[in-house]
């Protein structure tokens, strides 16, 4: 494929549709990018040839000038010494000259036609090859981000998170057990607490004792008076 036809190519390519049909659109944009800086190198060194040879173009023009100048002096001189023979000869080799260096002006102007067109094309393939390697760093980031993705749902399915997930579970009941536990001592410390009835019940129960063992004294003839001695 020649140089220009592949520049043409590479200018009206559609990454869209390259990268949505290719099975690794990461590799294929790497290819795109590797033809895209072969292809921008091989079109700034013909415009480096395209140069070089407009310089020297534009040397033999100026000789060819500097030549149909010496040729019409050399006829003139001719004229002067009634030699018309050698004069027209001297203007044959000064029309020779003038065509040759018409020849090579329009020659040195379809090189600046092309020089023009190299520079556009260069212009286009560095803008091309910028949005390339644009897209290479966004493909790269949703690669990055899909593989972050796989991996964590890799760890969240392995079975030493599934392990630990365990132990935590344990760590849990064994701390509800130890709250169960307290929370079964304070209901059993409110129970051992008497309660109102309980408390007057108590106290009747102790008028009662009082009362039988004042009645035991008077029967044994011991009353409270005789304590009290």
């Amino acid at each position: 494929m020649g140089i220009f036809s592949r520049t043409r190519d590479i200018i009206a390519a559609n990454f869209n549709d390259m990268l949505d049909k290719a099975d690794d659109p990461q590799k294929m944009i790497r290819m795109i990018i590797l033809e895209m800086e072969e292809t921008l190198v091989e079109v700034r060194a013909s415009a480096a040839r395209t140069i070089a040879d407009q310089k020297e173009m534009h040397r033999h023009s100026v000789k060819l000038d500097k030549l149909q100048i010496d040729w019409n002096e050399k006829a003139q001189l001719a004229i002067s010494k009634d030699r018309e023979d050698l004069a027209r000869a001297a203007l044959v080799e000064k029309k020779k000259a003038a065509d040759m260096s018409e020849q090579l002006k329009q020659e040195i102007a379809v090189l600046d036609d092309a020089l023009r067109a190299y520079e556009q094309d260069i212009q286009k393939l560095q803008n091309r090859l910028r949005e390339a390697r644009s897209r290479q760093t966004a493909i790269a980031a949703r690669l990055e981000s899909a593989e972050n993705r796989v991996k964590l749902r890799s760890l969240m399915t392995n079975e030493r998170v599934d392990d630990a997930l365990s132990r935590f579970d344990q760590l849990e009941r064994r701390v509800d057990y130890a709250e169960g536990r307290a929370d079964a001592l304070s209901i059993a410390d409110k129970s051992d607490k008497p309660s109102l009835s309980d408390e007057i019940a108590a106290l009747e129960g102790a008028d009662a004792i009082d009362d039988e063992l004042e009645q035991m004294k008077k029967a044994l003839g011991k009353s409270s008076a005789d304590k009290e001695d």
